[in-house]
């Protein structure tokens, strides 16, 4: 069972996974910034200046008004992060949206291989071995 997993690891594909999921990683890091320091501050600008990571409607429990979603949690309130769940749908969108396009770019490069395999011209044969043969046997006749 050990040497078919270390086949198993040592296969290309294996290690490609490994590190688009490590990238991927950081690529969601990237845009989860991108979505809370870029684009959430300028959609709040646009609905006059609202910080939607602070956005919340109380289900249960004590709140000040006010109070930041992080202070309400710790103070043991049931909370409905509205404001938290747009940026993690913003996020998935940006994601999903750049994944569409590294997969399209991909399908397209691939066809494109595909079209230049199929406008090669095929290589001669060759003589067949009969042939070679006919020719071997007549240079012997000479």
């Amino acid at each position: 069972m050990l040497k078919d997993f270390k086949e198993f690891i040592a296969k290309g594909n294996v290690m490609e996974l490994a590190v688009a999921v490590i990238i991927a990683g950081a690529f969601a890091t990237i845009v989860a910034s991108m979505t809370t320091d870029l684009i959430m501050p300028l959609v709040g600008a646009v609905f006059g200046n609202v910080d939607f990571s602070d956005k919340y409607i109380v289900l249960s429990g004590e709140v000040e008004a006010g109070m930041s979603l992080e202070a309400a949690r710790e103070a043991g309130a049931n909370v409905l992060a509205w404001g938290s769940f747009i940026s993690t749908v913003i996020n998935f969108l940006i994601l999903a949206f750049v994944i569409f396009l590294l997969v399209r770019y991909a399908k397209k490069v691939q066809e494109r291989f595909e079209k230049e395999e199929e406008a090669k011209p095929e290589e001669p044969a060759g003589p067949s071995e009969i042939d070679l043969l006919t020719e071997i046997r007549d240079a012997l006749k000479k």
